[in-house]
């Protein structure tokens, strides 16, 4: 069933770009100034599982398949703060795979759960959610190769 690009498409689609740019910046960051403003990133990031939420329960109501992204980051926003903030847990450095595997694996796996939808919705929607994963990529390969990823 073709689903129409409505409010609820397009708050995920802006939930999941600014996702991409904040922590494009957070990345960029933690080359500079250490992970103190990647603590505030964070916070705004999971402020973003509300309007996530709301576009999940829209498509709930509609019957529509979409609320699976939101789902999927508001658990990686739920462990986040457990990780990060609630019981903070070292597992960048050094590596905690038990820990940084699911984290990636939401993060990433929630990133592509909402921004694949937009390309049967509107292709120029999501080339700019192409674009900014890039961006998103291509800060986390420059902070993993100066040490801060």
């Amino acid at each position: 069933m073709a689903h129409d690009l409505d409010w609820a498409a397009l708050l995920v689609w802006t939930v999941v770009n600014t996702v991409n740019v904040l922590q494009s910046l957070g990345f960029e960051l933690r080359r500079t100034h250490g992970m103190g403003p990647n603590r505030v990133i964070g916070l705004v990031i999971a402020l973003l599982a509300i309007p996530a939420t709301i576009a999940a329960f829209e498509f709930v109501h509609t019957g529509r398949s979409g609320w699976i992204g939101p789902a999927v980051f508001d658990v990686f926003v739920v462990y986040m703060l457990i990780v990060d903030y609630v019981r903070p847990v070292e597992f960048r450095a050094p590596r905690r795979p038990e820990i940084l595997g699911p984290f990636l694996g939401l993060f990433f796996g929630s990133i592509v759960l909402m921004g694949v939808p937009m390309f049967y919705l509107s292709k120029s929607l999501w080339a700019v959610t192409v674009v900014t994963s890039l961006l998103l990529i291509g800060a986390m390969v420059r902070s993993l190769r100066a040490g801060t990823g």
